[in-house]
């Protein structure tokens, strides 16, 4: 594998820049089916243009595009003359790497940057703009309009913070280039993958792939979409003839919806709870509450099983749903607790955190809060 030594030299002193940015809002590099993470701070100062490195030469590469032409029907002189004129991004490697170990997680901090006045009155202005689209894909998909304002809100400030990288520079960078780290062979396996949908989305919608820019991590538009879920998920809700979540908030609205609905969105149904848990339960038997905690990014408990456990419910769920433990760590501060139902899951799908899904929630409902406020005349559910 060819890196210029140039490139290693740079290394170090842009982790550096790098990594204090990281900390506050960083990937979970292992996660997102959809979407790799909210931009990092960072990432808006990050080169997106990169540097030669002749990837044609490479060998990993060599056998991709022969799969590529075995598997797809690529035309191989085109699919060597476009690797030879992609470009390596250092930035996109220091960018996905982890936060370092150690650091306490602190929701209050986090929420902070998404649930705030800026966010919030922009968030009213998108929705005042696109209220048709947003009632048109609330009747349809049964997701609520606020929640698909909190994702494309949470997600890259309604289209602001979309990204300027080249995709095909980041996912092959990462995908041939990925950095140390014991996820190394199933990160690489992962970026291969969606470097293929990315050419084969391009072949699909006939257009050069050196148009798609994103994120550090290959996330496009609005939404920020990997290429997969572009293929899988994305839909042409603007009626124009072709899927553009760069350019079209209509076709971003319209994907956010479909997304959510294919990962378990259930019509009508509540997100979560607010809930406290108790040292102890009857006859002062230790509460059992730390046995549902990580329990993975479903809702798999009964009511009755969460409270015999010593959980706590501030209010009253139906009785006949299923729910997860969400705790909210602060820090040296106190834990939120919620009860997660299977919608709030839904939102996991998105990007796998919790911290990333209340934050969706509650920027939500401060931006419906104040749009209703804005105009109370209006009747919203």
């Amino acid at each position: 594998m060819k890196i210029f030594p140039r490139i290693w030299r740079r290394r170090s002193l842009l982790a550096l820049a790098l990594c204090a940015a990281c900390g506050v809002h960083a990937i979970d590099a292992g996660a997102a089916s959809k979407s790799a993470t909210p931009l990092k701070a960072a990432a808006a100062g990050a080169d997106n243009t990169g540097e030669f490195a002749d990837f044609g030469e490479w060998k990993d590469v060599a056998a991709f595009i022969d799969m590529m032409v075995v598997q797809h029907g690529f035309s191989r002189p085109d699919l060597e003359t476009t690797f030879k004129n992609v470009h390596y991004i250092e930035s996109a490697v220091q960018l996905i790497k982890p936060a370092p170990s150690g650091q306490p997680k602190n929701w209050q901090a986090y929420r902070a940057r998404f649930v705030e006045p800026v966010r919030i009155a922009a968030g009213v202005a998108f929705w005042d703009s696109y209220a048709d689209a947003l009632a048109r894909a609330e009747k349809e998909y049964g997701v609520p309009a606020e929640i698909i304002v909190g994702i494309l809100g949470v997600e890259t400030m309604f289209g602001r913070n979309a990204g300027n990288f080249r995709v095909m520079d980041v996912l092959t960078t990462l995908a041939f280039a990925y950095p140390d780290a014991p996820t190394r062979t199933a990160r690489m396996e992962y970026f291969r993958g969606e470097l293929q949908n990315a050419l084969l989305f391009a072949r699909e919608s006939d257009i050069d792939p050196f148009t798609l820019r994103g994120s550090y991590a290959g996330a496009i538009g609005w939404p920020q979409f990997m290429p997969a879920s572009i293929r899988r998920y994305a839909v042409d809700y603007d009626g124009d003839g072709k899927i553009d979540l760069r350019n079209s908030p209509v076709d971003a609205i319209g994907s956010v919806a479909n997304f959510l609905v294919q990962h378990g969105w259930r019509r009508g149904e509540p997100i979560v709870f607010p809930a406290t848990v108790a040292t102890a339960v009857d006859n002062d038997k230790p509460a059992d509450w730390p046995s549902f905690i990580g329990q993975g990014l479903v809702a798999t408990f009964t009511l009755d099983d969460l409270k015999a456990g010593g959980v706590r419910p501030s209010v009253e769920p139906p009785p006949d749903m299923l729910f997860g433990l969400v705790d909210l760590q602060n820090g040296a501060d106190p834990t939120e607790y919620w009860l997660g139902a299977p919608n709030f899951f839904a939102i996991t799908q998105y990007n796998r955190s919790y911290f990333y899904a209340m934050s969706v929630v509650d920027l939500s409902k401060a931006v419906r809060s104040a749009r209703n406020g804005n105009q109370s005349n209006l009747s919203l559910k």
